[in-house]
C-alpha cells in the first residue's frame, strides 16, 4: 500500500459536494459514523466512535495516510465520507459510508459514481475492487449499479463488531466501467 498525497479537489454532483475532510468535521463525523448501525457495516471504524478519535483520522487523511478522502457534504451540511486507496499502481480499494439519516434516498449512489470517475481519471487505475459484508445489501445493491463483478468472498476485520465478518469483494474494470457511465 502506498501512501497518496491528499488532493485539493471538490467534486459536485446534482446534489452533493465532494471535499477534503476538515477538523472541525469531527464532531459530526463522529455522531454519524459513530452510529452502531453505520460503524458495524464498516472494516475501520470503532463503536463507540469519539469525536477525538474522529478527529485523528481526519488528520491522518490530511496527511495522505488513508488513501483519498472526501467528506460528502448535502445542502452544507456532512451527511458520509468515501474514498479510496490505492493497491500497487494499477487498482485501488473504494469505501464509503452515509450516516444512517439520509440512507434510502440515493446519496451514496450518487456519490460513489462521482469517486469512480475520478479515481480513474485522476488515478489512472486499470481497475477499481469494492467490498461489503453480507449481512448489508444495501451495500451491495450500489456496487451492482456500476457494473462491479463479483470477485471473492472472504472475512474481514470490522472493528466495531470486535470480530471478522464475510464479505465479497468486486471488482470494476476502467475499460468497462467508463463506456458505461458514458451511456448514463
Amino acid at each position: 500500500m502506498r501512501a497518496c498525497s491528499f488532493p485539493s479537489v471538490t467534486i459536485r454532483t446534482p446534489r452533493l459536494l465532494l471535499r477534503a475532510p476538515l477538523l472541525s468535521d469531527a464532531g459530526r463525523i463522529s455522531l454519524l459514523a459513530g452510529d452502531y448501525d453505520v460503524a458495524s457495516m464498516t472494516g475501520t471504524i470503532p463503536h463507540p466512535y469519539s469525536e477525538q478519535m474522529a478527529a485523528g483520522w481526519i488528520a491522518s487523511a490530511l496527511a495522505g495516510e488513508e488513501g483519498i478522502v472526501f467528506a460528502i457534504l448535502r445542502s452544507g451540511a456532512l451527511i458520509g465520507c468515501t474514498g479510496y486507496r490505492a493497491f500497487g499502481e494499477d487498482h485501488a480499494e473504494l469505501g464509503y459510508w452515509i450516516g444512517k439519516p439520509y440512507w434510502g434516498m440515493g446519496y451514496a449512489t450518487e456519490a460513489v459514481r462521482a469517486l469512480i470517475l475520478h479515481a480513474f481519471e485522476a488515478g489512472g487505475f486499470a481497475y477499481l475492487t469494492a467490498g461489503h459484508f453480507s449481512d448489508n445489501p444495501a451495500s451491495a445493491r450500489i456496487i451492482a449499479k456500476f457494473g462491479f463483478a463479483p470477485q471473492a468472498k472472504e472475512i474481514r476485520d470490522c472493528a466495531a463488531r470486535g470480530t471478522r465478518a464475510h464479505c465479497v469483494t468486486y471488482r470494476l474494470n476502467r475499460a468497462a466501467a467508463l463506456a458505461g457511465f458514458l451511456k448514463a
